[in-house]
């Protein structure tokens, strides 16, 4: 590898040395194979690893680029997919029981994008059963591990692919976001995760947990990467009727303008609420990196905040049990006890409620947009913790207590209803040496000036440099 220093290992760095043959799809192919072998039993981050796949493409890769056919900056980089992904010929479990070996016969939207890019499929990362829950621990294929601490959870649902992002077993990943299922690896596993607005990424061929929030995002080791990965799989498809956008958009043009003038709001409620000591004190610092990069602080009111929890879990559980519904009553025991509890404790939920759920997140959303007549972009933290111990089941928080579910997605939920962007970077690490996250919050279909955001604070800041010894 040309770099050394396995911090240096971002899609930005690598793909001009892919495109001037200096460096060889193969051999990173080979070189991320083989570190997947020995992190493999460590982590658990994979369900299946396609490595007879990705010596094919990664020796077409280089044919192409030998002859001048150079896709772009995602041709010949390795890359992985939460296990929700469709892929022809490959399974997709979707960390279930009896889709153990079901394989599709065709891909998902963002798994043609990415292959026309000419992306890499290292494997399928594991992840919560059906990517309904924060832990990653499986009871199907075994809890995934943080790379940063083997006791720990590295969030979910997409824990499969945060850890593999921040142990170097492949440059990117794509995951899901729900209720903060792209986020809250991110910040606990300390790499970048996006959730672009909802519709920007089209949801064909994904398993779905809740259709009117899902969202398709990249988990990456750098802002530049994730702007590199959303231009490839972002842009209306047929197929997705909700869906926006013109394919091929690029996301990068705003990233070197810096952040001189930009106002950004720093919602004090909810966001400031019983948050452990170390994260506090790192995104408090990041604030003020940013307002010292130039940006304007403004406090912002969101009192709707108040009806996160209740709209979103109304929404989500209605949503989750529409879908499985037929398999819950004919094969229950094939669900693990969380997941089963809970969408069976939705099964006599009333439609008038998730009606009226549906409804009240219009008012709520439209009170959310209001914001962003006064400020350019939200400021907040990820998540109010660093990442629990493995099958803990609460969390604590000063003297205080908290349910682990309730802790990891009462930060993040307000952007699935709302549907707007929303991307965690690192800002920190805890006197455990633990990743710790900062939120920057955009209004719809502000994706660009999102990133360019991120990408003036990771600029100022050391953390993106940092990455668990291998």
């Amino acid at each position: 590898m040309p770099f050394v220093n396995s911090a240096e290992w971002t899609i930005a760095n690598l793909a001009p040395l892919v495109r001037k043959r200096k460096l060889s799809p193969v051999d990173l192919i080979l070189e991320m194979l083989g570190r997947i072998e020995r992190l493999r039993r460590r982590l658990n981050a994979f369900i299946t690893v396609t490595a007879e796949l990705a010596m094919e493409q990664a020796k077409r890769a280089e044919r192409e680029i030998a002859r001048g056919r150079y896709r772009g900056p995602l041709h010949g980089i390795p890359i992985s997919l939460k296990d929700i992904f469709w892929t022809r010929g490959v399974r997709t479990t979707s960390g279930s029981k009896f889709q153990r070996a079901f394989v599709p016969r065709e891909d998902a939207a963002v798994t043609e994008r990415l292959y026309k890019a000419g992306a890499i499929l290292l494997g399928k990362n594991n992840l919560h059963e059906w990517a309904y829950g924060v832990t990653s621990c499986n009871p199907h294929f075994g809890p995934v591990h943080n790379p940063w601490d083997l006791e720990r959870i590295p969030g979910g649902s997409s824990g499969g692919s945060g850890a593999a992002v921040a142990a170097g077993l492949g440059l990117a990943s794509l995951g899901s976001d729900t209720g903060g299922s792209i986020r809250i690896p991110a910040a606990l596993c300390g790499v970048v995760g996006l959730k672009p607005t909802r519709g920007r990424v089209p949801l064909h061929g994904v398993t779905p947990l809740a259709w009117s929030l899902d969202t398709v995002g990249p988990l990456c080791r750098s802002v530049e990467d994730a702007a590199l990965v959303l231009a490839a799989i972002a842009g209306r498809d047929p197929r997705d009727p909700d869906s926006f956008g013109e394919p091929g958009e690029s996301f990068t043009g705003r990233l070197r303008r810096g952040i001189k003038g930009l106002r950004v709001g720093v919602p004090r409620q909810r966001f400031f609420d019983r948050l452990q000591h170390d994260v506090r004190r790192a995104v408090l610092a990041a604030l003020t990196t940013l307002e010292g990069e130039g940006a304007e602080l403004r406090e912002v009111s969101l009192p709707i905040l108040g009806e996160t929890d209740r709209l979103a879990g109304d929404i989500t559980v209605a949503e989750a049990y529409a879908f499985h519904e037929q398999w819950l009553k004919a094969r229950p025991a094939d669900y693990g006890d969380d997941v089963r509890e809970r969408m069976l404790a939705s099964a006599e939920m009333p439609a008038s409620v998730y009606i009226r759920a549906q409804a009240e997140r219009r008012e709520y959303t439209r009170a959310f947009a209001a914001a962003f007549e006064e400020v350019d972009l939200l400021a907040a933290p990820s998540l109010p913790v660093v990442a629990p111990r493995i099958r803990e089941t609460e969390v604590a928080i000063g003297r205080r207590k908290e349910n682990v579910r309730v802790a990891l997605t009462r930060f993040t939920r307000p952007s699935n209803l709302t549907g707007f962007p929303v991307i965690s970077v690192p800002c920190g690490f805890s006197s455990e040496n633990l990743p710790i996250g900062l939120q920057l919050i955009g209004a719809r279909a502000e994706e660009a000036r999102l990133l360019g955001a991120a990408y003036a604070y990771e600029r100022a800041t050391p953390w993106h440099e940092r990455f668990p010894a291998d």
